[in-house]
């Protein structure tokens, strides 16, 4: 008799997703995204960190301070970074798993490449102006979206 209690492609895949997250140098907010096709093969995956070339050490972390000395010039997005990770020609029709609603620069980039669906698990920046945008955006594109719900199953790696 198979086993019954296997996980599904949303748990496996926001669980590659939430494992991206540790890639994240970011102190206070780590996001990670799978980016996956519609025959469920992974495309992509991505955490939010700086650039290629951009010392970890030397741009900053810090959410507050002039524009310029807070990370949020910097840093590229999760979802962002694991389009540009994508190596292939086509994401139509794919789908996006991300630990955190994607923001309205990421939004513009998804809808771009032809994603079909996000499937986020936080969307803890809800009232601010750039998620309403990118759901103003993503709801004329077409382009769904849909909170992941938990199974309450806990996964431990030993490394």
């Amino acid at each position: 008799m198979k086993k019954t209690d296997y996980l599904k492609w949303d748990e496996y895949f926001m669980g590659i997703a939430l494992l991206s997250t540790e890639r994240s140098k970011d102190p206070s907010t780590s996001v990670g995204a799978c980016i996956v096709s519609e025959d469920n093969k992974i495309l992509s995956v991505g955490y939010n960190g700086m650039p290629l070339g951009c010392s970890d050490d030397e741009f900053p972390w810090e959410r507050e301070g002039s524009n310029l000395d807070t990370k949020y010039f910097y840093v590229c997005h999760a979802e962002f970074n694991a389009i540009l990770n994508y190596t292939g020609t086509n994401m139509k029709g794919a789908k996006v798993y991300t630990t955190l609603f994607p923001c309205n620069e990421c939004t513009k980039a998804i809808i771009q490449k032809g994603i079909a669906e996000i499937i986020y698990m936080c969307d803890k920046y809800a009232s601010t102006d750039a998620v309403i945008a990118a759901k103003r955006m993503l709801d004329a594109s077409g382009v769904k979206y849909r909170q992941y719900q938990p199974i309450g199953k806990d996964i431990t790696l030993s490394l």
